[in-house]
């Protein structure tokens, strides 16, 4: 059986599968609906307080800190492993840091080691709890967006991203995805993810939101939104929407500078609100702060990061969100071009923030916060305020009451063939055609095609899949900048074919792959691009035969793609975004809602 032919069917089976036992999964969890919400706010709440009255100020402090541990296992001894964190902590591994520290939560990244397989990660999940020992359970978090931010890989589903699920129009299909994904999530042991991006990306020009985005519409990203966080928080994980007040109208990286929001207040309310307001009322456990300026909700122009009446007058009074704010990275450049290491964590909790996710120095971070509050800067009531909201929520998410997983049973739930498919489904279903002069379908068995452009990965899969599908593809790959010589040899290599598909990503005005297709257009060839990023690159390429795009790179939209220029399935996407015109004019090309089938 394909995966195309097998339905995903929910995620209870999952679930029992990753080994929840009764205490965890059952009558007797407080997260559990048959306990009654009531019962369980009250359980929280109880627990919170009797916590806290047992805690140092220090043991308090450390709750508000989420930092990154190098290594594969809470206690790693791999020399590289022990040098990283013996430099950021003085520490050699996760397992003395909690004890010495008692941070409220620690984030995966591939690049640090925590993400192998599976059964690793599982196992590094429990050793970091084992570890909190009589203390507070941590908060296990990744960045698992999809698309383009997917910290951890195969054989974890890879489902597309957000503005591909905007492209399907499908909340069902949101929630459904969103529920797998936490279910595979909570059975390696995470139990927080940083998603769903709520950002209503409204510029063509956003160099860090785009794909990640579900739509430039407010109602469609809103009700996704919704979706997202009610299927993220069913699957067994709490769900962070971001990036708070709204990071979709920018030019700028917040990774390396600080970008402006011109909006008024009025069209913060009708543009970047909507989505933020639908996830507080679907029960969003927390809220992510952006790293920018927005001038006309706090003249101030301290970033919202480091805002009161942004994150206190507007997202807690205002909307009403009573639980968990966390900031963006504190690495990020957004963040720390006005104000030292030692001033950000103090500034972000006097604006109303409850979780400093990794600060350059966590010690000079933490040292300051105790510093705020031995001087009374910081009352120690303010920072109990952000304590029991982050305790209430570790209960309610029944990370208290089971924080441990079933390592072994990881692998029965990870990347099953129901959780596969579903992915399949969307990825087919977003593929969206905007323009198309009848060269496709390529319906001849054994037709010639040309794969290039970008992405040597995203050629190859794409050539492989037509090949699988009864074509004869080849690969010339040339890149993002293709210089003279790559682009004659791809014009060269197209002579003779019946078919070329140039992948394309992130084109822009002057772009080198506008030359490659112009030129590739010159030999006579049918051209067909594909645009693997945001849909905006047909506005520099609109002499192409047919125009097609899947807002991802993962195998499978491409798998989906190869699928679509063969006719095994008919393009249903339909434009989650305006797509302005290449010249500058401010005319839109293709207006949202676009796309057609055969």
């Amino acid at each position: 059986m394909t995966r195309k032919a097998v339905l995903a069917s929910g995620v209870a089976a999952s679930l029992a599968a990753a080994g929840c036992s009764k205490d965890e999964s059952g009558s007797d969890d407080p997260t559990d609906p048959s306990t009654g919400q009531d019962e369980a706010i009250d359980e929280a709440k109880e627990y919170a307080t009797d916590r806290l009255a047992s805690m140092t100020i220090e043991e308090k402090v450390g709750q508000l800190f989420m930092v990154y541990v190098n290594g594969s296992s809470a206690d790693t001894d791999d020399p590289d492993d022990v040098a990283a964190n013996q430099d950021r902590f003085g520490v050699d591994n996760a397992a003395q840091l909690i004890e010495a520290h008692r941070p409220g939560g620690i984030i995966y990244f591939t690049w640090a080691g925590n993400v192998d397989d599976p059964e690793q990660t599982a196992k590094l999940s429990n050793g970091l709890q084992e570890a909190a020992g009589d203390g507070v359970p941590l908060f296990v978090a990744v960045d698992q967006e999809y698309g383009v931010v997917a910290r951890i890989g195969e054989p974890a589903t890879q489902f597309p991203g957000a503005m591909p699920l905007g492209a399907t129009r499908d909340a069902e299909a949101a929630s459904r995805a969103a529920e797998i994904a936490g279910a595979e999530l909570r059975a390696m042991g995470l139990n927080l993810n940083f998603a769903p991006d709520a950002d209503v990306n409204v510029n063509p020009a956003n160099p860090v939101i785009g794909v990640r985005s579900f739509s430039s519409d407010p109602a469609l990203t809103a009700e996704l939104t919704a979706a997202q966080v009610t299927g993220y928080q069913t699957g067994g994980v709490a769900a962070s929407a971001k990036h708070f007040p709204g990071h979709g109208d920018t030019d700028v990286d917040s990774h390396v500078g600080l970008p402006v929001i011109t909006h008024s207040a009025d069209e913060w309310a009708e543009i970047d609100a909507p989505p933020f307001k639908a996830a507080i009322e679907a029960g969003v456990d927390m809220i992510m702060s952006a790293h920018l300026q927005f001038p006309a909700l706090d003249d101030s122009l301290k970033p919202a990061t480091l805002s009161k009446p942004i994150l206190t007058g507007l997202l807690r009074d205002e909307l009403g969100f009573d639980g968990v704010v966390i900031t963006d990275s504190l690495e990020m450049e957004g963040v720390r071009t006005e104000f030292g290491d030692e001033r950000v964590p103090v500034m972000a909790l006097l604006a109303g923030v409850d979780m400093l996710l990794m600060p350059p120095d966590f010690v000079l971070a933490r040292d300051a916060v105790l510093a705020a509050v031995e001087s009374g800067e910081l009352t120690e009531d303010r920072v109990d305020a952000s304590v029991r909201r982050l305790l209430e929520l570790k209960y309610r998410r029944g990370i208290v009451t089971g924080p441990m997983t079933d390592a072994g049973a990881a692998p029965d739930v990870v990347g099953t063939d129901e959780h596969l498919a579903a992915a399949d489904d969307i990825s087919d279903r977003a593929i969206t055609l905007l323009q198309n002069d009848g060269v496709l379908p390529l319906a001849a068995d054994g037709a010639s095609v040309l794969v290039t452009g970008w992405g040597e990965n995203t050629t190859a899969v794409i050539a492989d899949e037509l090949n699988r599908l009864g074509a004869q593809a080849e690969v010339l790959l040339t890149g993002d900048e293709p210089g003279g010589d790559a682009i004659a040899s791809a014009v060269s290599a197209a002579g003779g074919k019946d078919l070329v598909v140039v992948s394309t990503f992130s084109v822009a005005a002057g772009s080198p792959q506008i030359d490659l297709v112009d030129a590739l257009l010159d030999s006579g060839v049918p051209v067909v691009a594909a645009a693997v990023g945001t849909p905006y690159d047909i506005a520099h390429l609109t002499g192409v035969n047919a125009y097609l795009a899947t807002y991802s790179y993962t195998d499978g939209a491409l798998r989906s793609l190869a699928e679509a220029v063969r006719g095994e399935i008919t393009p249903q996407g339909r434009l989650p975004v305006d797509v302005p015109a290449g010249d500058g004019s401010g005319n839109v090309l293709f207006e949202f809602g676009s796309g057609s089938g055969w």
